[in-house]
This record gives structure tokens, C-alpha cells and sequence, in this order.
């Protein structure tokens, strides 16, 4: 039986830097109110950059760990939400920028903050299954396209950046297994009211912009991400002791807190980049990983548990040997 294992991985920040301070000149906030309701501190905005520009870098630096070659990947699925197009997808304009030229699969995902457990899913059943070699697997967000920065709930919480990571053929894990699911019933609670076929207008007029009942989403996210880590240990006959490192989804500090909590792992265990980078999204969980591996914390051979939750309802895991 043949599995999927990380080879590589790669994260990127816009270089421009907006601290809590920053907000509080023309928002309705203060540094105190935000780290103590959701422990983030900093987050990075883009200027001029798209979603392709952040995946591209971030891209080329897992390329680079793992020792491959652009040419050499023949599918890429990138999560995302805030694409640079409606179509070509941005994968598509991410394989066109890494000069790629072999004819392999490119589509994004769209799950919201759980992007990158879906395209990690989809990804590692195409290695597995031997379709493909060498998978580039992207989570790339500007969030900050989508904020009303009069509106303090919301804006506070989101930045951009790009994590990616590159998945090949082994004969031992690598990716134990993923778990994705969704319940389309909650769109009330978290949503971007407006596309190309539904309110079109709202679109048109540049206020097609987040919004989500905060507590609610909260007290949801909690409950779900505590089921899907019993399910994911469950699938692997492992125990909570077996996990050496939690890479969450980088939410809200309160609701990796609850998460660890789940999982009887004290804190020095959990890979946290929520202060310095706020909610990135889809790319939250690569550049968290990325940033562990690279600083030296995650190392060959730890099993990591990786979940998301997000906007659809949507919500997602997979538990790794690195």
C-alpha cells in the first residue's frame, strides 16, 4: 500500500505589518480588547499582492526543502477563498508562474478556513492512488479584501499570507488519514453575502465583505473540533498520548486553547502563530507547520495532528508522521 508523506513545505507573509495599534486609529478597538479576546497582536496585509503572488513564494520554498524542481509537480490544489480570478483558478495561475509546463492537474478548493485540510485530502488521495508523483498542495488568502475595517468584530481577526507543502509516494506514512466534513445549514452565522450569480450588486459596489456571528461560531467551532480529534485518533487506533505536536487552525487563541484542551496537550506542544499573524484562513495551518519546521521544534518522524474549521460549516484533520 502506498501513502503520502511531506517533503517539503513553505510559508510566506507580506512584508507590511499592521498592529493592534495601527486599528485603533480608525477603528473602535484597543490593543487590551483584542489580545484579550483573541490573543492576536499583529497580523500581516497585503499592498498590491494577490493570492498567486503569496502562493508562489511560498511554493518555491517548499520546492526548494524538498529538492524538486517546478517541472517536476504534476498536480497542484490550492485552498482558497479569495481567489485573484473567478477562472483561470489561481492553482492554474500558480502553475503558470512556477513555469510548469507538463500537463498536470491545477483547481483550487474553496472550504473557507478549512481550505487546506480539504486540499491536503484530495491531494493525498491522488499520491496514494499513484495519479500523481509529486503533489504541491497551497493554502493562499488575502483576507484583508474581504474586511469592512469599520466593523471591529471582523477585522481585527484576519491577514494574508501562504503556506504550501509538497507531497510524494512512500511506502511507509506519512499522511495516516484526513477527515473532512461540512453542514451547510449555518450560513447565517459566517458568509460573504455576494458573488457572480447571488447579489451581484453588492459585489459591484466593493461591499461584498465578511461578516460572522462571533459567539455562535465560536461555541461551534469548539464542539466540533473536540469530535473530529476523538475521530481521527479512533481511525488510527491511537491515543491522545500518541500526538507530539497540534498545528490548529489559527482562529482565535481561545479556541486552540479549548482544542488542546481536548486533547490533554499542554500548550508548549501546540504550534501557535495566531499573535503575530492573526486568522490567515486556508494558509493558517502551512504557515504554522512551516514555521515549526523550519525553527526546529517539528521533527522527522513526530506525529502531527492537523484541524480547521470554517465558514460553511466546514471542518477538517489529518494526522501526519513527519
Amino acid at each position: 500500500m502506498k501513502y503520502s508523506r511531506i517533503t517539503g513545505t513553505g510559508s510566506y507573509l507580506p512584508p507590511r505589518i499592521m498592529t493592534n495599534h495601527d486599528l485603533a486609529q480608525f477603528v473602535d478597538t484597543t490593543d487590551e480588547w483584542i489580545v484579550e479576546r483573541t490573543g492576536i497582536r499583529q497580523r500581516h496585509i497585503v499592498e498590491h499582492e494577490s493570492a498567486c503572488d503569496l502562493a508562489e513564494f511560498a511554493a518555491r520554498r517548499a520546492l526548494e526543502m524538498a529538492g524538486r524542481e517546478p517541472n517536476e509537480v504534476d498536480l497542484i490544489v490550492m485552498g482558497t477563498s479569495t481567489p485573484d480570478l473567478i477562472f483561470p483558478s489561481t492553482a492554474c495561475l500558480l502553475q503558470g508562474r512556477l513555469g510548469i509546463t507538463n500537463g498536470g492537474a491545477a483547481f483550487d478548493v474553496n472550504a473557507a478556513c478549512s481550505g487546506f485540510t480539504y486540499a491536503l485530502s484530495v491531494a493525498d488521495k491522488f499520491v496514494r492512488s499513484g495519479a500523481s508523483q509529486c503533489a504541491l498542495v497551497v493554502g493562499a488568502e488575502t483576507m484583508s479584501k474581504l474586511m469592512d475595517w469599520s466593523d471591529r468584530g471582523t477585522c481585527v481577526l484576519f491577514g494574508d499570507g501562504a503556506g504550501a507543502m509538497v507531497l510524494e509516494p512512500s511506502d511507509e506514512p506519512g499522511i495516516y488519514s484526513t477527515h473532512i466534513h461540512s453542514e451547510g445549514s449555518y450560513e447565517e452565522l459566517l458568509n460573504v453575502a455576494a458573488g457572480v450569480s447571488r447579489n451581484r450588486e453588492v459585489l459591484l459596489e466593493g461591499k461584498a465583505f465578511l461578516r460572522m456571528k462571533g459567539n455562535e461560531v465560536f461555541r461551534m467551532a469548539v464542539t466540533t473540533l473536540g469530535r473530529i480529534v476523538e475521530e481521527t485518533l479512533e481511525a488510527n487506533n491511537m491515543t491522545k498520548a500518541d500526538v507530539d505536536w497540534l498545528v490548529p487552525h489559527q482562529a482565535n487563541i481561545r479556541i486552540i486553547q479549548a482544542t488542546a484542551k481536548k486533547l490533554d496537550m499542554p500548550m508548549e506542544r501546540v504550534v501557535v502563530t495566531v499573535g503575530e499573524q492573526g486568522n490567515t484562513s486556508a494558509a493558517s495551518i502551512p504557515i504554522a507547520l512551516d514555521t515549526a519546521v523550519r525553527d526546529g521544534r517539528i521533527q522527522r518522524g513526530q506525529t502531527i495532528l492537523l484541524e480547521a474549521f470554517g465558514g460553511g460549516f466546514t471542518w477538517g484533520s489529518a494526522l501526519v508522521r513527519f
